[in-house]
């Protein structure tokens, strides 16, 4: 019996050490795991779930978040079922979670999970720099996408209701919530808008309003021209100031020397006109146009108001043009007049008027298939040339702005068209037509400047044989007539020998 107790008292220490390797093993065995979101909406909802995987049970289980607040606290009596904490996120909600699982004696603690909490975008708007997004070529533009609320965002933008991206829009900088031009350039006007928008368990997102980007060029040197117009016996004189490029409205100032005699603000366009006195043959001043902006101010050429009636010698001079088979292609006559600030040409063949005055012309105004008129129509064109387009040709000329005003006439001109001239280049049967062109080939040219090549070297390639000749026979002459250095004298070698040099350095001068 002593011997049995004695034996019991011996086990002690090893059951006690058993006991605590046993509340040692299940302690360390316990290893909760916390699962669940990291970004949440404010406001949304959020489930938290825990569970202590081979634990024994029962199991509890209990949400902690910063500095050790307890949340929440759930039972597991089953086994192996997690524990779901649901939870309302609020702006408090931010922060450090982890949970912590108890079974008996045997506690664990999971690693940690941040949760950021997301303000969705409220009331997005697109604001400018400037403001308001007018600005001219060439200067800086940054528009931004602006919300009253919201966090964690994220931006796109979209130009014409087309998204904007790097590869899109090379020259457009996206950075933040910012969308940044540079180097403003007429394309990039039209109508911006942006989203802003957050992501978490879901998207949710605020969109703006359009905002129109205006786009301003600057305007070019003014240009200025002045016309007269006659009605019953008195003349009227109109000014014309334009713009070829730029952005309205400018403000268009007419200046006669140098004093202001009009101004006009265009709104639609770039152009304005003056009404001025005007006199045929009167000098009435040195007109200027100006043209102002916010940032502009120039001015144009001057130019002076003075019309001087047609009058003078008239004389028409033809050029022929003909292809690269020396065949005739076309005649271009041009009427040369002495003098005349406006003058109206009018063609004659035979004494016919040709065209008919009736087609009034700017620039080209065919007015049948072989005829054309350019350069005011004072250069006429038969296109197609034929016998029929042989004749007596002259032009006559008077002020385009008197109707009844006299005709100045030029001589008439003989223009030849025969089946033999059609192919080759005829003689010029008037002393005012201009020489022919002919028009070459690439071919004839180089064939043309090889032969011309060849012609030089010619001449050169002759000299320098008759030279090497002229060279070989004096060496020659030298070798018969003189006797071998062995047999003269020292002074007669060195004579001779100068001599020789004295030849030799008279025939290098010479080449």
């Amino acid at each position: 019996m002593r011997s049995t107790v004695m034996k019991n008292l011996n086990l002690l220490p090893i059951l006690a050490l058993a006991s605590l390797f046993i509340k040692i093993s299940g302690s360390i065995s316990l290893r909760p795991v916390l699962t669940g979101p990291d970004m949440a909406h404010l406001s949304s909802r959020v489930v938290f779930q825990c569970i202590a995987p081979d634990s024994s049970l029962p199991v509890t289980y209990e949400l902690m978040g910063d500095g050790g607040v307890l949340i929440d606290t759930v039972a597991d009596l089953q086994g192996d079922q997690p524990a779901s904490f649901n939870l309302k996120v609020t702006a408090s909600s931010e922060g450090s979670y982890h949970c912590k699982a108890t079974t008996g004696r045997s506690t664990g603690v999971s690693e940690s999970i941040n949760l950021s909490v997301v303000t969705p975008p409220s009331n997005t708007r697109v604001t400018s720099e400037p403001f308001p997004p007018v600005a001219y070529e060439g200067s800086r533009v940054v528009l931004s996408c602006s919300v009253t609320k919201g966090s964690h965002l994220s931006y796109t933008w979209f130009f014409n209701r087309k998204e904007v991206t790097s590869l899109t829009s090379p020259l457009l900088l996206l950075t933040a919530n910012k969308l940044v031009m540079s180097n403003v350039a007429p394309e990039h006007a039209g109508y911006y808008s942006c989203m802003a928008w957050s992501r978490a368990q879901d998207t949710r997102f605020s969109s703006s309003s359009e905002v129109q980007v205006t786009v301003k060029v600057y305007v070019s040197k003014p240009r200025i021209y002045f016309y007269i117009s006659k009605e019953g016996a008195s003349h009227r004189g109109n000014v014309t100031c334009w713009s070829t490029r730029g952005s309205p409205p400018v403000n268009i100032s007419l200046l006669l020397d140098d004093k202001e005699v009009g101004s006009v603000t265009a709104t639609e366009s770039l152009a304005a006109w003056f009404p001025v006195a005007m006199e045929p043959g009167l000098d009435m001043g040195l007109a200027r146009c100006r043209l102002t902006t916010e940032v502009q101010e120039l001015m144009s050429e001057p130019v002076t108001l003075e019309v001087v009636p047609v009058g003078g010698d008239v004389k028409v001079e033809v050029e022929y043009l003909y292809r690269a088979d020396s065949k005739m292609a076309a005649a271009m006559l041009s009427c040369q007049i002495s003098r005349g600030t406006f003058p109206y040409v009018s063609w004659l063949l035979n004494d016919s008027v040709l065209p008919s005055e009736t087609h009034e012309d700017s620039h080209i105004q065919p007015v049948l298939s072989h005829y054309a008129l350019t350069d005011r129509r004072q250069t006429l064109v038969l296109a197609k040339l034929s016998p029929e387009e042989s004749g007596y040709y002259r032009c006559r000329s008077r002020d385009s702005y008197d109707d009844s005003g006299p005709w100045v006439e030029s001589a008439a001109v003989l223009v030849r068209v025969t089946d033999w001239n059609l192919c080759s280049m005829p003689r010029a049967t008037s002393t005012t037509e201009s020489p022919p062109k002919v028009f070459m080939n690439t071919i004839e040219v180089i064939s043309i400047a090889f032969c011309c090549l060849l012609l030089l070297m010619l001449p050169v390639g002759v000299g320098c044989v008759y030279k090497m000749f002229d060279n070989k026979q004096g060496h020659a002459h030298i070798a018969t007539t003189n006797p071998t250095p062995d047999a003269l004298p020292l002074s007669a070698l060195m004579s001779q020998s100068g001599d020789e040099q004295d030849d030799t350095d008279w025939d290098s001068v010479g080449f």
